[in-house]
C-alpha cells in the first residue's frame, strides 16, 4: 500500500504538520487565558484584557485555517487513494480467470471493493487529521501541567494512566470483532446478491418465508456481533468521563487549597482546568482513532488480498500477437482437463482439427464438457495435459489481446449491460460504423424487431434486460458476436431461447455471411448441429464420435 502513500505523499506531510500547527496554538490559549485572570482581571486592567482577547482571537483564527489546510489534504489523499485502490482492484478482478474469482467468490470481491475501500479512507483522513494531534495534545497537556505545577501535574498522571487502562482493556476485547464483522458482511451481501438475481426463482417455488429466515439469521449474526461491539465501545466514553471528571474534581479540591495558601493562581487553576479537559478530549478521540484505524487496517488486508493475488491464467510469456493463415483454425492434440481441486477429468484425451470457414457441431449430454471444451479455445481456462492451437500457436504462447479480437463468444447466458443497444453492439467492436450494425443485426435475426422499437438501435436496455424477451436478448447477444467479424465464433449453447425457424434461419444466415469464419456450434438439439461440417460427441468427458450428421 506504500505506493498510495506516495502518490499522495505531500498531503500526508502537509496534512498533520498543519494539525500539529494548530495542536500547539491550542495549547498557548490557557496560558494567554491565565494570564488574563491574573493579570487583566486582578488588576482591573482592561486595555490589557483587550490585548489579551485579540491575542486569543489571532490564535484561534489562526488555528482554524491551520486546521483548514489539514482537512483539505485529508479529503484529497481519502478520496485519492480511495479512488486509486479501487481502479486498481477492478482492473485486477477483470484479470482473474472464473477460477480465481470462485476462489473469492464475487459477492465478497464486492464487499471487499466497496465496503473494506471506505474503511481504508477512514483510516486515510482520521491518520492525517488525527494521528499526530491526539499524541502531541496529551504530551503537550501534560508538559504545560508540569510547568504551570509539578506536584498538581502528578494528578493527570494518575488521570492518564487510568484512562489507558480502560482503553487497554475494551479495545483488545473489541478490536479482533472488527475482522469477523467484515467476514459476516461477505454473507449478507452473497445472500442478497443471490436474492436479487433468483427473485423469480424464489417466487415460484414459494420459498420467500425461507429466504427471509436465511436473510435473518446472516443479519442477527451480524447484529450480535456490532451488538458486542457497540457495547464495549459504549464503555469507553462513560468510564473515561468519570475518571477525568474525579480528576478534575480532586483538582479543583487540592488547588483551591493551594489558591488559599497563595501557592497558586486561580488563572493557572483554570488552565490547569482546560489542560485537563484537552487530555480528556485527546484520549476520547484517540481511541476512536485506534478503532477506526483497526477497522481499516483489517480492510487493508482484505483489499491486499485481492491486489496481491495473481491471476492463475497470464499471458507475461506470450509471444504471439499473430496467427498463422495457413494452419488450422483451432486444433486440439490429446487435451485433458480437469476443474481445480478436482482429481477427476472433466475433458480426457481430445483430439480434433477445425479447418478455416468450417462448422464444427459439439453435441452432448447435460456435463459431457461441451462448454469446457470450448472455453479452452479463447483461453478462459487452461488444458491440465495436451494443447490447444489457435492458428498454429497454442493459446499459452498468444497474447490475449489477440485471442479476444480473433475469438468472439456467446455465451450460454444472455448478459446485455446499461445503456443503449448500440452500446451493447459496440462492445464487439469499438471501431464499428453503422452499417456493420446493420449487417450484425440482419444476421443475428434481430433486425426485425429492433426496427420496430421506437428508438431501434438507441433503445436504452433496462436492468437485468427486462424490457426484451429471453430470445431478443440471445439473438442481440449473438449480434454483439459477430460485430468486428472474428475469425472464430463459439456459439455455446446460445440459441436455446430461439424457435425452431429462427434457428434454422441464424444457421443459414451465419453460412451465407460468415463462410471464412470457423463457428462452433454447441447445443443439445441434432437439429441445430446436423448441417455442421464436423459433429463432435461427447459422452463422459471423452470425443466418443467424429463425423457429419450422414455419418453419425
Amino acid at each position: 500500500m506504500k505506493k498510495y502513500y506516495a502518490l499522495y505523499k505531500k498531503q500526508f506531510i502537509l496534512g498533520p504538520a498543519f494539525k500539529l500547527a494548530e495542536a500547539i496554538l491550542e495549547l498557548l490559549v490557557p496560558l494567554v487565558m491565565a494570564k488574563i485572570i491574573d493579570v487583566g482581571i486582578k488588576n482591573g486592567d482592561v486595555p490589557y484584557i483587550i490585548k489579551m482577547g485579540l491575542l486569543m482571537a489571532s490564535l484561534g483564527i489562526l488555528g482554524l485555517l491551520c486546521a483548514i489546510v489539514c482537512q483539505y489534504s485529508a479529503a484529497v489523499a481519502q478520496q485519492g487513494v480511495g479512488t486509486e485502490i479501487r481502479n486498481d482492484m477492478f482492473k485486477k478482478i477483470n484479470s482473474f480467470a472464473q477460477s480465481d474469482i470462485d476462489a473469492f467468490s464475487s459477492s465478497s470481491l464486492i464487499t471487499r471493493i466497496t465496503n473494506d475501500v471506505n474503511q481504508i479512507q477512514s483510516g486515510v483522513a482520521m491518520f492525517i487529521r488525527l494521528m499526530f494531534r491526539s499524541p502531541f495534545l496529551i504530551a503537550g497537556s501534560l508538559i504545560m501541567a508540569m510547568k504551570l505545577d509539578l506536584k498538581m501535574s502528578i494528578i493527570f498522571f494518575a488521570a492518564g494512566l487510568l484512562v489507558s487502562l480502560i482503553m487497554y482493556y475494551v479495545l483488545t476485547k473489541s478490536l479482533p470483532l472488527y475482522k469477523v464483522i467484515q467476514k459476516v458482511l461477505d454473507k449478507v451481501s452473497l445472500v442478497v446478491k443471490e436474492n436479487l438475481s433468483g427473485v423469480r426463482v424464489i417466487r415460484a417455488f414459494s420459498k420467500s418465508n425461507h429466504e427471509k429466515e436465511r436473510f435473518g439469521d446472516k443479519n442477527d449474526e451480524l447484529t450480535r456481533i456490532n451488538f458486542r461491539v457497540g457495547s464495549l465501545s459504549a464503555l469507553l466514553n462513560p468510564m473515561t468521563f468519570a475518571v477525568m471528571n474525579l480528576a478534575i474534581v480532586i483538582l479543583l479540591y487540592f488547588g483551591g487549597k493551594n489558591v488559599y495558601s497563595g501557592e497558586l493562581s486561580q488563572g493557572k487553576i483554570i488552565a490547569l482546568i482546560s489542560y485537563m479537559t484537552q487530555i480528556l478530549l485527546s484520549i476520547i478521540v484517540f481511541a476512536n482513532v485506534i478503532v477506526v484505524f483497526t477497522k481499516a487496517l483489517a480492510s487493508v488486508q482484505r483489499v491486499k488480498e485481492v491486489l496481491d493475488a495473481e491471476p492463475s491464467i497470464k499471458d507475461d510469456d506470450a509471444a504471439y500477437q499473430n496467427g498463422d493463415e495457413a494452419a488450422a483454425a483451432v486444433e486440439f492434440t490429446d487435451v485433458s482437463y480437469a476443474f481445480p481441486k478436482s482429481d477427476e477429468n472433466a475433458l480426457s484425451n481430445i483430439s480434433f482439427t477445425a479447418e478455416k470457414g468450417e462448422t464444427i457441431g459439439i453435441i452432448g449430454g447435460t456435463g459431457a464438457g461441451k462448454s469446457t471444451l470450448v472455453n479452452l479455445i479463447p483461453r478462459f481456462s487452461d488444458v491440465k495435459s495436451g494443447s490447444v492451437k489457435v492458428f498454429g500457436h497454442d493459446v499459452r504462447d498468444c497474447k490475449f489481446g489477440y485471442l479476444r479480437h480473433v475469438i468472439h463468444v456467446v455465451p450460454q447466458k444472455s448478459n446485455l449491460f446499461s445503456g443503449t443497444i448500440k452500446d451493447n453492439l459496440l462492445m464487439g467492436d469499438l471501431s464499428a460504423d453503422d452499417r456493420d450494425i446493420d449487417f450484425a443485426l440482419k444476421v443475428s435475426q434481430s433486425a426485425e424487431f429492433v426496427s420496430k422499437l421506437k428508438d431501434g438501435t438507441n433503445t436504452l436496455i433496462e436492468e437485468k434486460s427486462k424490457n426484451l424477451s429471453g430470445g431478443q436478448k440471445q439473438r442481440l447477444c449473438i449480434a454483439r458476436a459477430i460485430m468486428g467479424h472474428p475469425r472464430i465464433l463459439i456459439f455455446d449453447d446460445s440459441s436455446s431461447a430461439l424457435d425452431f425457424a429462427t434457428d434454422a434461419a441464424l444457421r443459414k444466415a451465419l453460412k451465407e455471411n460468415l463462410n471464412d469464419t470457423t463457428v462452433f456450434l454447441v447445443s443439445q438439439r441434432v437439429n441445430t448441429v446436423k448441417n455442421a461440417d464436423k459433429i463432435l460427441v461427447l459422452d463422459d468427458s471423452e470425443l466418443v464420435a467424429t463425423g457429419t450428421h450422414k455419418e453419425l
